[in-house]
């Protein structure tokens, strides 16, 4: 008898161990959340897009991938659009920052000229889509365009758009805008000799100036309507560097 119950509760242990085991709640790993690619350019921290669901402007899809986005040994910033398996993926990026009132300037090293005529390069502060300040390089799908623009949102409005041609072989260019409180003045020149007189200069005093808040400083390389390009190559476009002064 003494046997048997001792086995008995040997079995009783066995079958308690086995509950227990059974009943435990299992380790699960969290999933990593994702975070955003951060870069440093110009004395900046900027956020780098990414977005596999088409968003705007377009819409289109923006990558984060170092084939869109990245700085070269020299230190200068490449934003490319690429193809992939049978898809466009965009490029675009935006300070970490807020930086308000000042002078913003770009200093783009390739020549904008040779985007092709469905491309649209942006360097602007947003905030949203009537709190934005645009410099634009595009002929917006029409050939015979003139190639860049400055606006301030809304751009439909009238007087709150100042088009441009920049010549071809421009070469390396520099481009500007000093937002104040009750004005913004733009300007795009040759990077070359500021002895030259610019491509375009324009004021603007009109009641659409936005107030500085929490907008970001932008820079982004995008297909307009989310066409491809026309000479179904990949664009780019190079900046040497980015500077702001406070007003």
């Amino acid at each position: 008898m003494k046997k048997n119950l001792f086995v008995g509760s040997a079995g009783v242990g066995l079958l308690l161990l086995m509950m227990n085991c059974g009943t435990q709640a299992p380790v699960v790993e969290k999933p990593k959340e994702p975070t955003d690619r951060v870069i440093k350019f110009s004395g900046f921290d900027w956020i780098v897009r990414n977005d596999m669901v088409k968003k705007g402007p377009g819409p289109n899809y923006f990558s984060n991938s170092e084939d869109n986005v990245w700085i070269d040994k020299e230190g200068k910033l490449h934003l490319k659009i690429t193809q992939k398996d049978g898809n466009w993926y965009c490029a675009g990026m935006y300070c970490k920052q807020p930086l308000g009132y000042g002078k913003y300037t770009f200093y783009v090293h390739s020549d904008i000229t040779l985007l092709d005529q469905n491309v649209v390069s942006g360097l602007f502060t947003y905030l949203n889509d009537v709190e934005e300040i645009d410099i634009e390089f595009s002929k917006w799908s029409i050939p015979e365009n003139q190639n860049a623009q400055f606006a301030i949102q809304p751009s439909d409005k009238t007087g709150n758009k100042h088009r441009f041609q920049i010549p071809s072989n421009a070469g390396p260019t520099r481009h500007s805008f000093d937002w104040q409180e009750d004005q913004i003045n733009f300007i795009s020149q040759v990077n070359s000799d500021a002895a030259i007189a610019p491509y375009a200069a324009w004021k603007y005093t009109g009641p659409d100036v936005p107030k500085a808040t929490t907008e970001r400083m932008r820079i982004n390389l995008w297909l307009f309507k989310g066409q491809m390009p026309s000479d179904l190559k990949e664009q780019e476009i190079v900046i040497d560097s980015v500077t702001f002064n406070k007003n």
